[in-house]
């Protein structure tokens, strides 16, 4: 029969559904961190509320009210390295959805150098190459704390424990290229793009 219980949804859709500047502002974030769909994203984005909530009521009770409450929020947010700078109410309040983007597993696992892309992070989460402590992890927005960080690595029988993998080979030439400055990167491609656009047009040339 499962659960008696009711299941509530996790997170609050938008207020205004056709929000033009909204969709760019999802859809940027949606591709640069690799999310599946708009609803991982809106789940973030009500944790972010709700953590902004919990902070605005604090400050609105006494210091002595609000003091246990408030060292609970702030070593929670602490604690997974979503607070990165002086621990405070203020600072609970800029926080933006970014903080807590960059801590999902998906985002860790690529910010590792364990995969060559986000979207390559996601496909080793979900296919349970990862392991956390020697169990394996299969949930991409997984809030990773700074102690777990250190202990994700692949599972004991994955092939991707091989440095010779091409995955592997893929993941350290993708840092390697993240290291370089832009302008390097840039010229390389713009004299790789321009070979292309002329084997183009001379193909053009030859159809017509």
């Amino acid at each position: 029969m499962g659960d008696p219980r009711r299941q509530k949804k996790k997170y609050v859709t938008p207020k205004r559904p056709f929000d033009s500047d909204r969709f760019e502002q999802e859809l940027q974030l949606m591709g640069s961190y690799g999310l599946r769909n708009k609803r991982e994203l809106w789940k973030h984005k009500t944790d972010l509320s709700r953590y902004r909530r919990q902070a605005r009521n604090l400050l609105a009770l006494s210091i002595d009210e609000r003091a246990l409450q408030e060292k609970e929020l702030v070593d929670k947010l602490v604690r997974t390295g979503v607070l990165m700078t002086e621990p405070s109410l203020d600072h609970v309040l800029d926080l933006t959805l970014e903080n807590i983007l960059d801590r999902r597993l998906q985002t860790i696992i690529f910010k590792k150098g364990l995969a060559c892309s986000v979207h390559h992070a996601r496909q080793l989460v979900t296919h349970g190459h990862v392991a956390l402590d020697g169990a394996r992890v299969t949930t991409p927005r997984r809030i990773i704390t700074v102690n777990e960080e250190e202990r994700l690595m692949f599972t004991p029988k994955s092939a991707l424990n091989s440095e010779s993998h091409p995955a592997r080979i893929a993941a350290s030439d993708a840092a390697i290229r993240a290291s370089q400055p832009p302008e390097e990167v840039d010229e390389s491609d713009n004299r790789f793009s321009g070979r292309r656009d002329g084997r183009r047009r001379q193909g053009g040339g030859k159809r017509r």
